[in-house]
């Protein structure tokens, strides 16, 4: 390339770089480019910029505008949808609440949160109240530059057909409401709406008269356009914003007044059809869902009342003000970090509604535990609660009353015994004020779905405190279940002391040598995961973590690990009780018990079912030594298992800023080191940060240890590589494991696959045959009579040979 060509070429990136959407190789300055990539580049207007191994557009904003007073704003709104949030704003608390309404959270650290707007989060929105012009003025308020026109056009877009529709139930009548008449009209020109309607004798046909009503004002709205920013901002620190500015800076919305509904009534067993119609990919009005529970007088009350010493948290709150803000049920998911208080909000939207509650959990452990909350924090006595598991079949004796049980046992659908199938019958025909889902996260599994469509329901709840799955199907909930209502921010839960403040290490193992050498054999490639799960190495981390939080610091210790071999291993050589997926119901809770209340018992190993659902508020140090791939969610699941807020220890070692510990142990050079990386993400974008140690035990700790002579390794490699192939896997268990229960309480036979080497005990090994006798020794060449053998012999015998 000449040195012209090349000086334009260099020219051309630089001009290239101010403006927005550019994109550029690897993100290299001009100097570092070759000629051939500078002559691409000068007449290429696409090039991509290459972030790890994802695709990226290269984009500068600097032409955006700043606002004058821009420093007293705190959104950055960018012309691709993204918002970044700067949380050292005083009007970040109020700029947090109307962002987690309106955008989904893409990663929020310390001091700058980013987020996205998506036609779901939008959706979201208009379903607590906003509408399209409140998100757009709001929006342009707190920005520190001009609104972009891509942003209008997007909201407009997304938002202009959402809300327009709801179904109400009412006196045990399903409706189609809207504020305005023209939408009912437009809907009843489909042949699936029209027949789905009831009709009355006096109606006039399409153009006929709806039943009318007066809308009840939104609350939860309310407080997001009317919030008081202004008292709340410095007028020093904010001298560009006059007080009715201020008072709109973050949420002050145009909220239109009380307007008249119109609806019309629809056949119950047509609502799952009007409400497919209704999606995006049809007539494109989706609908909200929401339960007139005081105007029910079909479905008898429940006599519940929260106890006088209940007291909420402030995100507490909000989430039940965006779940009743208008008077009305509103279904849909609320997200709160683990130990943040999920069932107390559960509990408190049932003694709302005060209809009967079904309540879906993942395990008969959790089971209990929600009946203890119950217990807890209302007045509802024994007789009005009843569990349903594969060991208890209750059913309550009052008119309404709540039942707790499991997403297998309603899902279930192979044979029944007469006992289960009659309280299954009972559910599957009460008409459920609320369904409260517990680990929502669970329910797009396909087993779990079933759920839906068995229990009638006026309003569905979720909780979930990781609103992510690797199979991409979270987005399905927004059909299930509803739209996201709302979703707290771990750290500020952190900094407020409402959740614990826990410091998380990864602690890198080397591998044996003799361990290291088996895991890189290509015959072993099965048993790789369980060669690097028995480290010696790890193991005397784990040791060696025990100890020190047992003996110096008192603390309660939950080690965790999906492979089974692992876990006993670890447990009896360590001699201290372990739960897996077949361990009986009665046996769990007599461990965890023996755990919160014995002092002799500061540590437990827990399988995969202790992932969801299990309380043990006692624990403030986790150790991870084996776990699933690369799952984001059980890596933020196993967390929450800490993260309850913690009492200072007096005079305990240690005793500091952080006062939870969790410790992930990762054997080096191996695949699992990547797994451990793809599972922190979730946490990071939550604002964790994960602290590496390399070197935690040294030579003189590691002969005060199991396993310190080879030996004793040996022997452990030896006991690996003879274990079988169900040894050597993790453990499987459906999403909740009453079936596993069920399996090892009811005696059947299980099918299996694997291979007869797997069953020999010596898979892996080789075997050698050979003789020890003299012909052996001593290769037969001559005939009996003495004669040289003829070639032709030799060869046929050597062949028989």
């Amino acid at each position: 390339m000449a040195p012209l060509k090349a000086a334009k070429a260099k020219a051309e990136w630089k001009k290239r770089a101010r403006k927005p959407s550019s994109k550029v190789l690897l993100g290299a300055e001009p100097s570092e480019l070759g000629a051939d990539d500078l002559e691409e580049l000068a007449h290429d207007k696409d090039e991509y910029f290459r972030l790890g191994d994802v695709d990226e557009q290269f984009r500068d904003y600097a032409a955006l505008a700043l606002k004058g007073d821009h420093a007293n704003r705190p959104l950055w709104v960018c012309p691709d949808g993204r918002i970044f949030l700067e949380t050292f704003s005083p009007v970040y608390r109020q700029a947090y609440d109307f962002l987690i309404a309106i955008a989904e959270p893409v990663c929020r650290p310390e001091c700058v949160h980013e987020y996205v707007l998506t036609p779901h989060s939008l959706y979201a929105a208009v379903s607590v109240g906003l509408d399209t012009q409140t998100i757009i003025t709001v929006l342009n308020r707190l920005s520190k530059v001009a609104l972009p026109d891509e942003i209008r056009e997007f909201v407009r877009a997304s938002t202009g057909n959402y809300g327009k529709v709801k179904m109400v139930l009412q006196r045990n009548k399903f409706f189609v409401e809207s504020a305005y008449p023209k939408v009912l009209r437009k809907l009843l020109k489909d042949p699936t709406i029209q027949q789905a309607r009831v009709t009355d004798e006096d109606d006039e046909g399409l153009a006929g008269s709806f039943h009318r009503s007066a809308a009840l004002p939104d609350q939860a709205a309310a407080e997001l356009g009317n919030t008081d920013v202004g008292a709340e901002v410095d007028a020093d620190a904010a001298p560009g914003l006059d007080a009715g500015e201020a008072a709109a800076a973050a949420v002050a919305g145009a909220l239109h007044p009380e307007r008249e509904v119109h609806s019309f009534e629809i056949e119950p067993t047509q609502v799952e059809h009007v409400k497919a119609r209704c999606l995006p990919g049809g007539l494109n009005y989706p609908m909200l869902e929401e339960y007139d529970f005081r105007n029910d007088t079909i479905n008898p009350d429940l006599a519940i009342e929260l106890k006088p010493h209940v007291t909420h948290r402030p995100y507490q709150e909000k989430s039940m003000a965006k779940m009743f803000g208008n008077g009305r049920a509103r279904s849909g998911i609320i997200v709160l970090p683990c130990g943040a208080g999920k069932s107390l909000v559960g509990i408190t939207a049932a003694a709302r509604i005060r209809k009967s509650v079904l309540v879906l959990v993942t395990n008969s452990v959790s089971v209990d535990q929600w009946k203890h909350q119950f217990k807890l924090w209302t007045n509802l006595q024994d007789h009005q609660i009843s569990r349903f598991t594969s060991d208890q079949k209750e059913a309550f004796t009052t008119a309404a009353g709540v039942t707790i049980t499991t997403y297998t046992m309603i899902s279930y659908s192979g044979r029944r015994s007469d006992e289960s199938a009659k309280v299954m019958e009972e559910i599957a025909n009460r008409e459920w004020g609320l369904l409260l889902l517990d680990e929502v996260h669970v329910v797009p599994a396909q087993m779990f779905r079933k759920v839906i469509g068995i229990v009638k329901a006026h309003c569905k709840l979720g909780l979930t405190a990781t609103l992510v799955r690797e199979d991409e199907r979270i987005s399905d909930l927004n059909f299930l279940i509803g739209p996201k209502l709302y979703e707290a921010n771990w750290l500020d839960l952190t900094r407020a002391g409402h959740i614990a403040n826990v410091q998380c290490v990864e602690v890198w193992c080397p591998m044996t040598k003799a361990f290291y050498h088996e895991y890189l054999k290509k015959e072993n490639a099965a048993r790789r995961q369980l060669l690097y799960v028995m480290n010696p190495n790890k193991f005397q981390s784990c040791q060696f973590l025990i100890q020190y939080h047992e003996q110096v610091r008192g603390d309660k210790i939950i080690v965790f690990s999906d492979n089974i071999f692992a876990l006993r291993e670890y447990a009896q050589r360590l001699r201290k009780p372990f739960i897996y997926g077949g361990t009986s119901h009665q046996e769990r809770t007599r461990v965890l018990a023996a755990f919160k209340r014995n002092p002799e018992v500061s540590t437990v190993f827990l399988s995969k079912v202790g992932d969801n659902s299990i309380d043990i508020p006692e624990a403030n140090v986790l150790i991870q030594i084996s776990s699933h791939a690369g799952s984001r969610r059980q890596e933020a699941q196993r967390l929450g298992r800490i993260l309850r807020a913690k009492q200072a220890k007096p005079g305990a070692v240690g005793a500091g800023e952080f006062n939870a510990f969790f410790y992930t142990l990762v054997s080096r050079d191996t695949q699992e080191m990547f797994y451990s990386t793809k599972r922190q993400q979730f946490l990071i974008d939550q604002g964790y940060a994960f602290k590496v140690i390399t070197n935690l035990l040294d030579a003189t700790a590691r002969g005060e240890l199991q396993l310190s002579s080879e030996e004793d390794q040996l022997n452990l490699l030896a006991k690996v590589l003879s274990a079988g192939e169900e040894e050597a896997g993790v453990e499987v268990l459906a999403d909740a494991d009453d079936l596993a229960a069920k399996r090892s309480a009811g005696g059947g036979a299980v099918r299996t696959a694997g291979t007869l080497a797997a069953k020999s005990g010596a898979h892996g090994l080789t075997y050698l045959e050979y003789d020890t006798g003299a012909r052996a020794a001593k290769p037969r060449t001559l005939t009996k009579a003495g004669k040289p053998r003829h070639a032709l012999f030799r060869r046929r015998a050597q062949g028989k040979e």
